[in-house]
């Protein structure tokens, strides 16, 4: 026979876990029409070229079975363009969030070509190589850049609970957010970067698990860009 104490008790309330996105596409802009090998940054312009715009559609063609219904992209002309060419496949007309736009440090060396950086920059290039997680002359510390980006993804999934998002941004942003997510060290933003086109398939948990990394066929430009000469 039960108590009333026992009978009157309150039940068990099991821990409500925050809502989040199911699936999380973390997409790389295409290669861009930049043969004067400047540093674009922020600059307006530089739009996709021939390679950027093959990346895009095979990008797309990739994601055309995720179910994905939300698409957000940098406002940035070279990443408006990818998600556009993605969300005409999909059926989903991108929308722009400035969390996503380039790393700010790009800003610093905006109009200035890559080989000349040295000169114009003294030290700068080698410090983001070597520690790109302590750059003092940075407008923009590497961390804020991934926290604005996870402040984006936290906020579609309050907003979108078990829903599916493609964010096109930029190869330091998406890495760092990728790192940021799962729990990984900002200090290697280097090792294993997106390439132009490539999609990031991050499943949510705590941390968020890389679950698959995807890559355009074909070459991609080489990082620096001297390299290729």
């Amino acid at each position: 026979m039960c108590s009333a104490k026992a009978a009157t008790a309150l039940p068990y309330l099991l821990p409500t876990l925050p809502p989040v996105l199911a699936r999380l596409f973390l997409v790389r802009h295409g290669e861009v029409h930049n043969p004067g090998h400047v540093c674009y940054g922020d600059l307006p312009g530089f739009a996709l070229g021939p390679a950027g715009r093959r990346q895009a559609r095979a990008a797309a063609a990739y994601l055309a079975p995720s179910g994905a219904e939300l698409i957000v992209s940098s406002p940035l002309r070279r990443a408006r363009e990818t998600a556009g060419i993605i969300g005409r496949r999909l059926g989903a007309p991108p929308v722009t969030d400035t969390r996503l736009t380039e790393w700010r440090l790009g800003a610093r060396w905006a109009g200035v070509v890559w080989e000349d950086l040295p000169t114009a920059f003294p030290g700068e290039l080698e410090a983001y190589l070597d520690h790109p997680a302590d750059l003092p002359f940075s407008p923009e510390s590497i961390g804020a850049a991934a926290e604005r980006v996870v402040d984006l993804v936290s906020e579609l999934g309050r907003a979108h609970p078990g829903g599916r998002a493609i964010l096109v941004s930029h190869q330091d942003p998406i890495q760092a957010a990728r790192l940021l997510l799962t729990d990984g060290r900002l200090a290697d933003l280097h090792t294993d970067k997106p390439a132009h086109g490539s999609v990031l398939t991050l499943a949510p948990g705590s941390p968020w698990r890389l679950a698959a990394v995807w890559n355009p066929p074909g070459p991609t430009a080489p990082f620096p860009p001297d390299a290729a000469r």
